[in-house]
């Protein structure tokens, strides 16, 4: 099934052309190596009024933390949206401990910018191709092409940022910030998004490539 996801996610990237998202800065704290954690919590800070992204950013990146071989867990799956807002700093850490939750991921998003632009039409020069061949070709290609309209669209920014935390010592082992350009939709996102973190904590040597699977508590 995994498989089958993997490929239809494949085919909807290939659709939407490049990936939307890119590292613009990361850090890892001096002297950490990776290590084998028993259970991971990708916490995702968004508003309410994005809760699908929420969804899409935690679940992603859940399932590319299980690939690894970690056992990870989503907060808004396990605890709920408002798990935490009425608890204090000891009773949340509590909270997490019991439920053998030994590092926490964060997923925040810092901005989230809309930009609007206008895109001319299509007049512009073509060299000699077999639409020139014959009049009406020719004139129904000019055609199209100088009278098409221009038109406005919007583009959207996102600015993430992603924290690993260890609850043992609660001391910020990594940290990462990345931008999403216009992507296609939520889901596409929290795709790239997982993997392409996932991926760095691994060459950054903050998580193992593979470790023993951790059954779930």
């Amino acid at each position: 099934m995994k498989k089958v996801q993997w490929i239809g996610f494949a085919f909807l990237l290939i659709a939407a052309g490049c990936s939307s998202s890119k590292i613009t800065t990361s850090w890892k704290a001096e002297g950490a190596t990776p290590k084998k954690y028993s259970k991971i919590m990708v916490l995702a800070l968004i508003r309410e009024a994005d809760r699908t992204i929420q969804q899409n950013m935690e679940n992603h990146f859940v399932g590319d933390l299980k690939d690894l071989g970690y056992n990870a867990v989503s907060s808004l799956q396990d605890y709920g949206p408002k798990a935490f807002d009425k608890m204090d700093e000891e009773a949340a850490i509590l909270k997490l401990k019991n439920s053998g939750v030994d590092a926490v991921i964060t997923i925040v998003l810092l901005d989230k910018q809309k930009e609007r632009k206008y895109v001319p039409g299509n007049m512009h020069y073509s060299p000699y191709n077999h639409f020139y061949d014959r009049f009406w070709g020719y004139r129904n290609t000019l055609y199209n092409r100088i009278y098409e309209p221009g038109y406005y669209v919007t583009d959207t920014k996102y600015f993430w940022e992603s924290n690993l935390y260890e609850m043992d010592t609660q001391k910020l082992v990594y940290s990462v910030q990345t931008q999403s350009f216009d992507p296609a939709t939520s889901e596409i996102m929290g795709h790239e998004y997982g993997l392409m973190i996932v991926k760095n904590m691994v060459k950054q040597h903050v998580l193992q490539h593979s470790v023993v699977d951790t059954p779930e508590r």
